[in-house]
């Protein structure tokens, strides 16, 4: 039986690499962070150049955490153009694979199913891998990396842990080399899906290594992690049944909306409460466009560092399915007020709307009051279509305009960063 063959390509440091490219710099070799000045030295760098890493700077560091004497670029973030960029990497894979065969991750790494095309260009998997970071270097300027692994756990595994450290960039594995090399590596939070609260676990029982997780008793790692421990095992022994075509085909059972923010500095209370109400609007507004409603709201409320504060979180379920601000906001805020420490500074607010269905399946109540809805339905989909035309400030609520808000600047935004 053709063992399987999965690369699992990774784009060097992106964000700084585009940036140096776009310079005419060499992204290998130039200092360069990507960190918005405007929201000073606490600013989180999106991404550093390799030379930086190098030097033992952590990548999502912030700004003053970067020695002084490191002489340094920085590049306000530009996510249009990151997503350029990534569009332009997307064509250089299909001038080598069908779409079928590849699935995005992320905006910078992308899995790739190699098994049937081998043949085809007459190459291991690991000269066809090669390949295609040449031609990504050459097409765009930026510097990969690949994992090569007999299947998608392998191919991951072999990036991160191996390729992204390796001289040329690459590493193989099969089930066997994954066991002879990496067993005993450590720590385990290097491992793809491995988080530092289920590795803290497996410490206080004395299992530091996946071959410790492979060799230890199941039934022990299932009363600790329930079904979890299902995958953790078969990743132990480097196993992987999941393969990029069930990728493609799955459909999740439910959807949710949702939406987060870590604030510019400490907000109160009262400030906080402001963020609530706006970032609810705005994904009533997502909803209405979609033609969706939710069956519930959750919010989760963190703290400054400095409090030493765990989150706090809770959820409002809805009497019907619902998506018009005039019903949520006043939920949402009341679920604000119940969870949030009114005495501590609050630094990050994410709200997410559970049990998204389309409206056409909404069961409707007797007594629903659906003439308000329906005017505040009608009201949202004005304002869509004046966004639409005119851009996402043009029409903005009375609150937005409070100095604690962040909704127009937000509007200005992809994925909470500059857009360009």
């Amino acid at each position: 039986m053709k063992e399987n063959a999965y690369l699992c390509i990774d784009l060097k440091s992106f964000y700084a690499s585009v940036e140096c490219v776009e310079r005419g710099l060499d992204p290998m070799t130039a200092n360069l962070a990507v960190a918005d000045p405007a929201r000073g030295k606490g600013s989180v760098c999106l991404a550093i150049s390799p030379s930086m890493k190098a030097l033992g700077i952590k990548n999502r560091c912030r700004v003053y955490q970067i020695p002084q004497y490191v002489e340094y670029i920085t590049a306000p973030p530009r996510m249009k153009l990151y997503i350029k960029y990534s569009a332009d990497i997307y064509g250089v894979y299909l001038k080598y694979i069908a779409k079928e065969d590849i699935h995005m991750y992320s905006i910078d790494e992308a899995f790739l199913d190699v098994t049937h095309y081998l043949s085809l260009y007459q190459k291991t998997a690991r000269e066809l891998a090669l390949d295609i970071m040449a031609d990504i270097r050459t097409v765009t300027g930026i510097p990969a990396a690949a994992g090569v692994g007999s299947n998608l756990y392998l191919a991951k595994v072999s990036l991160d842990i191996l390729a992204k450290h390796g001289k040329d960039s690459i590493a193989c594995l099969n089930e066997e080399q994954y066991r002879d090399i990496l067993w005993d590596h450590r720590p385990l939070t290097d491992f793809w899906r491995v988080g530092d609260g289920t590795a803290k676990r497996l410490s206080r029982i004395g299992i530091r290594t996946m071959r410790e997780i492979a060799q230890a008793d199941e039934e022990v790692l299932y009363r600790m992690l329930g079904v979890d421990a299902e995958l953790l095992i078969d990743h132990a022994w480097g196993r992987e049944s999941t393969t990029l075509k069930d990728i493609k085909a799955y459909t999740p059972k439910s959807s949710s909306f949702s939406s987060g923010q870590v604030l510019p500095r400490d907000y109160s209370f009262e400030e906080s409460k402001l963020i609530v109400k706006e970032m609810m609007d705005g994904l009533c507004l997502e909803m209405e466009e979609e033609d969706v409603t939710a069956k519930s709201v959750t919010l989760t409320v963190g703290y400054s560092n400095a409090t030493g504060k765990e989150p706090d979180a809770g959820t409002v379920t809805l009497p019907q399915a619902a998506r018009a601000y005039q019903t949520l906001i006043p939920k949402v805020v009341k679920l604000y007020e119940r969870i949030a420490r009114k005495e501590m500074p609050i630094r990050k607010i994410t709200l997410t709307c559970n049990g998204v269905t389309e409206e056409s399946y909404g069961q409707y109540d007797l007594f629903g009051a659906y003439e308000a809805e329906e005017k505040d339905r009608k009201i949202q989909r004005a304002v869509l279509e004046i966004k639409r035309k005119f851009g996402k400030n043009a029409l903005i609520r009375g609150m937005d305009l409070l100095e604690a808000g962040t909704a127009r600047e937000r509007n200005h935004q992809i994925g909470g960063h500059r857009s360009g």
